[in-house]
């Protein structure tokens, strides 16, 4: 009886170590992602990075931060802030009066960079909304695959956009993604492939490539199975450079 007994409880305790080893909680993934990310590190951030043709800065020091883009143009030089505050534009140093829609615009498209260039950091915002899609395998890696909605308060412009995060169920990275986005009133998405990782000063950088559909009668959830069938179009590489992270 004994020896029966001892069989079932090592049994049972397998069986509950196998379940434990798999995950399904969204947000138990993405903390885990963000951990092997760079975790407390995003906290405290002081980094720096070009992207194409721009300058961008992200600050953070606990709850206050600063996303920053600087530029030049016909007018000099452009450095805008987005910060807890709202945003401000300055032109060669002096505060420039900037009207409601175009200090929003403004403030999506440095947003939008940083975010990118942060994740998997900004997926435990406040308006996020994230929901657990199951398992998937892509080129013999297992994945944890998560959508990512965004509540209209604080969701930005774009907060109808939809997100898919594919989270390698070994390491946590974050190797593939895709987004829906509005384009001449029809619908459509891109598909990034993380490459060329980095960590610099405990925080995890990488770039993609950039993939579209051949038209946009496709949808975001059918985007892993189309770059499977190799089905997608490259559009562009997205690089991150001249990184600095103190």
């Amino acid at each position: 009886m004994k020896n029966l007994s001892l069989i079932t409880i090592t049994i049972l305790s397998f069986y509950l170590f196998s379940c434990d080893s798999k995950l399904n909680d969204p947000q138990k993934i993405v903390d885990k992602a963000i951990n092997a990310a760079g975790g407390e590190k995003y906290n405290n951030l002081n980094a720096e990075f070009d992207f194409r043709d721009m300058h961008y800065a992200a600050r953070r020091n606990g709850g206050k931060f600063s996303y920053e883009r600087i530029f030049k143009d016909s007018l000099g030089t452009i450095h805008d802030f987005v910060t807890n505050e709202g945003f401000k534009r300055e032109i060669n140093g002096e505060i420039a009066m900037v009207h409601d829609t175009m200090a929003t615009k403004y403030t999506s498209s440095t947003n939008s960079v940083n975010y990118f260039v942060l994740l998997p950091y900004g997926l435990n915002d406040a308006a996020v909304n994230k929901k657990y899609l199951g398992e998937t395998t892509i080129n013999d890696q297992a994945y944890y695959k998560i959508q990512v909605t965004f509540s209209a308060d604080g969701g930005g412009e774009d907060f109808q956009d939809v997100y898919l995060y594919w989270f390698n169920q070994q390491t946590f990275a974050m190797d593939y993604l895709a987004y829906s986005f509005e384009e001449n009133d029809e619908t459509s998405f891109r598909f990034r492939v993380a490459y060329n990782p980095r960590v610099i000063n405990g925080i995890k950088f990488q770039d993609y490539i950039n993939y579209k559909p051949e038209n946009n009668s496709f949808s975001v959830d059918q985007a892993e199975e189309l770059y499977k069938q190799g089905d997608l179009v490259e559009l562009s590489r997205i690089d991150t450079e001249n990184i600095v992270v103190e």
